[in-house]
């Protein structure tokens, strides 16, 4: 029975192609144009919808990812701070520093970023006076996004501990960012040396800047980055492998 049902309707929706083919044509309408016309219009439209759908999707993901982020700020600052109103300073600073860093990667469409612009983006609100005390050289790479937020997040920190307590606290203080790319051993370092500015003394606790540079940004390049706190300014080296950096 469901055997002759189906006969009798496809013998039905055949009859009615017909009829609708020659209405057209005696309209003087093309109906195989019409026809063919409104399947690729049908094929656009799922397709459409499929992007769509994968763009929500990453949007989603990226959106979590982010408020995660916002939430691990807020909550590490909140905990190891002195006061609320130095939280406040310090999530702000934070807050901004992630924003500029979504900035350059909407720029690059979110695929990757020189390091050159990473670099500059992070330092350039610390460098108001019109530059010249933070010196930039080396080599360059181009940076895989999942990489580009931890690097500049971990250059923000060192750039407010050096605006607070360091190099970039007195007129005299420089600062020298130094990259070198090493293809044989397929390797990676950044290094980050403060001169000139105020003794330095090793603090007392570990800070969430330096959890931040030490283990956070270590893990998620799965490399190095060692904080020495010599007496002549901070030094910040930075070890990863080429395949965590690069798209």
């Amino acid at each position: 029975m469901a055997s002759d049902f189906m006969v009798r309707n496809d013998s039905t929706f055949e009859a009615e192609n017909i009829d609708l083919r020659r209405l057209l044509t005696q309209a003087g309408i093309d109906a195989s144009r019409l026809l063919a016309q409104a399947g690729i219009e049908a094929a656009e439209r799922d397709a459409a919808g499929k992007l769509q759908q994968l763009l929500l999707e990453e949007l989603h993901h990226r959106v979590k990812n982010t408020l995660a982020t916002v939430i691990a700020i807020t909550s590490q600052t909140l905990r190891s701070a002195a006061s609320m109103p130095q939280a406040q300073q310090a999530i702000t600073s934070r807050l901004i520093a992630l924003g500029r860093a979504h900035d350059l990667l909407l720029q690059k469409k979110w695929v990757s970023a020189d390091l050159t612009d990473i670099v500059r983006a992070a330092i350039e609100p610390y460098e108001a006076d019109g530059g010249g005390r933070i010196v930039v050289h080396g080599d360059t790479i181009e940076v895989a996004a999942a990489a580009v937020l931890p690097l500049a997040m971990a250059l923000n920190e060192l750039c407010t501990n050096a605006l607070q307590y360091g190099a970039l606290s007195n007129a005299e203080g420089r600062v020298e960012i130094a990259a070198a790319l090493d293809e044989g051993a397929q390797r990676f370092k950044l290094t980050w040396t403060e001169k000139g500015g105020p003794p330095v003394e090793k603090p007392a606790r570990h800070s969430f800047g330096s959890q931040l540079i030490e283990r956070n940004l270590a893990r998620v390049l799965h490399g190095d980055a060692h904080l020495r706190f010599e007496r002549t300014g901070v030094v910040c080296e930075f070890d990863f492998p080429l395949a965590s950096l690069r798209v």
